[in-house]
Formats: C-alpha cells, structure tokens, sequence
C-alpha cells in the first residue's frame, strides 16, 4: 500500500501577513506538507514621532483598563513601554484586555493575569466580541487607552465612549504597503492559495499585484480569519472564499480542507 501523501504536498500557499506573524503559519503548512510563500502584504514598523505615546505613557497609572487590539500592538507598546518608564512595572490596578487568543497569550507570557479576552470559542475575535462581555457593559466614568496602530479601527473606542468612558487612543505602530517587487516575484511562481489577515492586507495585495493578477486571484482559494475580511474579498469578485478563524491551526485546517475536498 503507498503511504498516504500530506493534505498540501506540491501546494505552494501564499502567506500575506507581516514577517512577525507569518512563521507560525508557514511552519503548519510545511507540516501538511506545502510549500509556504512568505510575501508580506504589511510591514509594521515604529512610529514615525512616538511623542504622544510616551506622554500616554508618563500616565499610565490613571487609567482603569488597557485594551490590546492585536499581537502587534502587545510587542510594540510593552516595549515602548520599558523604553519610556525603565524598570517601574505595570500599574497594579490596570487591568490588561486584548480581543483574541493569541494576543492574551502574548500578555500571559509576559506576566499578565486575569486578561479580559472573549471566550476560546467564541465565534470570533474582534472588537465586537470583546464588546459584548459583561465586564464591558457598565464602564461609565472609567479610563480606557486602546493600543493599536495608527489610524486603526474606531468601533471599539467610539462604542466604549457611548457607554460613558474616557477613553484615549495610543498608537505604537504604523502600517506601511511593502515594496511590490518581493511580492510580484513570489506571485510570478504561481500559487494554489492565498491567505489574507486583514481588509489592509487584502488591499495592499490587490494593489501590489495589479489588475492582470486579478484574473488569476479570483479564482484561487483565499482563506481568511473574519467574516469582515471574507466580504471585502467578494466585493472585489473573490469567487472562493473560506473563513478559517483567527489562529493559525485554524487556517492551516481551512486550507487542509479546502484541497482535501478538491480530491
């Protein structure tokens, strides 16, 4: 009897999230035996002025909560962080918040306790989800700082402040589109998938790639984390899309079972 070959062999995937995030994927593809192409459709680099978040940081003991939207804002902020107030640690009554697992388990490894975080198995991880617990209900007159990129999304910070909180945004990274050239040259391999982290990243790429690309995209499998993301693919006219959920198990397993069902 022949062995049985990995889900992925002779599929080459594309891989869009910035180079930070894009191992843990790549190495699960590599394990159901594909070939991951790692082409950033985001570079996250440091803040042009970091003035207004180290005066943020000058006060960080006002405030009551601090909200984490991403893995990325978790690494840079506790960095700028430590490069601000040196060894004073984190303020004992600010409670740390993120929106998804991995986020919280960056906090976790770092010291963290008791990180509001939506359920494990809640359907998603985002800002709404973060919004709907109990905890988030009654904040009227509490301070909150949100760290995020800049010009992030505004729900959560506008949401909070109809419930009658303080809050105040604190960015501590910037997106930038990265040379297309890289990404050009991956694409010109050619690709069975492609994963896309974010609505940024699903534009940048479309960008990078061009118009005559398109043609090809649309008709490959694009696996994705959100629904949010998922309906700005189809209103490009992606034809083959699959929510996966946010994790990275979670996307490789969507693509597992996309070419699985292919055979």
């Amino acid at each position: 009897m022949k062995p049985r070959e990995a889900p992925l062999t002779g599929r080459r995937i594309l891989v869009t999230r910035p180079v930070e995030q894009a191992e843990g994927l790549a190495r699960r593809i590599r394990e159901a035996g594909g070939e991951p192409v790692c082409a950033p459709a985001i570079e996250i680099r440091e803040l042009a002025d970091p003035s207004a978040f180290f005066a943020m940081a000058d006060r960080l003991e006002s405030f009551d909560l601090a909200i984490f939207v991403s893995r990325n804002a978790v690494r840079r902020a506790l960095g700028m962080l430590r490069a601000r107030r040196g060894a004073r640690p984190w303020p004992e009554r600010l409670r740390a918040a993120t929106v998804g697992q991995g986020s919280r388990a960056e906090l976790e490894a770092l010291g963290f306790t008791d990180v509001l975080t939506p359920c494990a198995d809640s359907a998603t991880s985002d800002s709404e989800a973060l919004l709907a617990l109990p905890e988030l209900a009654a904040v009227s007159g509490r301070r909150i700082v949100i760290f995020r990129g800049e010009k992030g999304r505004e729900l959560l910070g506008r949401e909070l402040a109809a419930r009658g909180a303080s809050v105040e945004y604190a960015a501590c990274y910037r997106r930038v589109v990265p040379d297309a050239a890289g990404m050009r040259s991956a694409w010109a391999g050619g690709m069975d998938a492609v994963t896309v982290s974010s609505t940024d990243g699903l534009a940048n790429l479309l960008a990078m790639l061009g118009e005559a690309a398109m043609r090809q995209l649309r008709g490959i499998p694009l696996v994705v984390p959100h629904p949010r993301v998922a309906a700005a693919a189809r209103r490009h006219g992606f034809e083959r899309v699959t929510v996966a959920g946010p994790g990275d198990a979670e996307m490789a397993a969507a693509l597992v079972a996309q070419f699985c069902a292919a055979r």
